[in-house]
């Protein structure tokens, strides 16, 4: 369902129309769409559960563990993966920082039983089969296909750049899209106003002619207020309210499938 300004039976609060711009007022035709990748186009938390549950099976056949101790393993990996913060220039690739991940949280579970080879056989396994589940829909390259007649297509996505082009690749996205932009390449990422700007000049258009989709509020929707967007629509898959004190997107749909409803709007 899409909740948007024309929608009676809800508040502007509820439907998260942000004040910086009136889509229905605004006379210019969208000329491009930036779109996010994690959890806009590919479903990145669905392959991280994959990826956990082959590298659990691992852990299993490897260690004489209960369990509740390899649920722990894969909790405190996860929460460092959460807290990363990876610089480049410090001599570490992102595969040996990730590495250092699971062999912390092994030791931290289980003392001294934990050794390098063990650590680097679950990371490679983790990110391998996270790769491997990771796809385009065939609705979604439908979609992409259809969108990219009419509109400029970017794809701008935060994260360490390595990871980030892994992914694309893995998914084969490249062809639908006019640039990529991976905010790890860049000084600043979403929502600093920098890259929406780098994103613009690269499509050789005004942030007005440019819409932003995507999944966080507080990166792509934040971003694209930030930057003066023509319109921010925010995949919300739970259908959840906006939450207090949160930028307020334009618009809400539960998957990108919706967007050319939000499209037509805009015209």
């Amino acid at each position: 369902m899409v909740r948007n300004k024309s929608t009676p039976k809800r508040s502007d609060q509820y439907l998260g129309v942000n004040k910086h711009c009136s889509p229905a007022m605004d006379g210019n035709a969208v000329k491009a769409i930036l779109f996010d990748l994690d959890n806009t186009l590919i479903r990145t938390k669905q392959a991280g559960r994959e990826a956990i549950r082959k590298t659990t099976e691992l852990l299993k056949t490897t260690l004489a563990l209960d369990e509740n101790t390899i649920s722990t393993i894969c909790d405190k990996f996860k929460q460092k993966l959460l807290h990363e913060s990876f610089d480049p220039s410090a001599g570490r690739s992102i595969d040996e920082v990730r590495v250092g991940h699971w062999q912390e949280s092994i030791q931290e579970a289980v003392g001294s039983r934990s050794t390098s080879s063990l650590a680097a056989k679950c990371y490679y396994m983790w990110k391998n089969s996270r790769l491997e589940v990771l796809n385009l829909s065939p609705e979604i390259s439908n979609l992409l296909k259809q969108l990219r007649s009419r509109y400029k297509l970017l794809l701008l996505t935060n994260g360490e750049a390595q990871t980030q082009r892994e992914k694309v690749k893995a998914v084969g996205c490249e062809e639908f899209f006019d640039a990529i932009v991976i905010g790890g390449e860049h000084a600043e990422q979403k929502p600093f106003v920098s890259i929406f700007k780098f994103c613009f000049n690269k499509l050789e258009l005004e942030a007005q002619d440019c819409v932003i989709v995507g999944d966080s509020l507080d990166t792509d929707i934040q971003g694209g207020f930030n930057a003066k967007v023509r319109a921010t629509v925010w995949i919300s898959s739970a259908g959840g309210a906006v939450p207090d004190g949160s930028v307020k997107p334009d618009y809400t749909i539960p998957t990108v499938l919706d967007l050319p409803g939000i499209l037509q709007q805009l015209k």
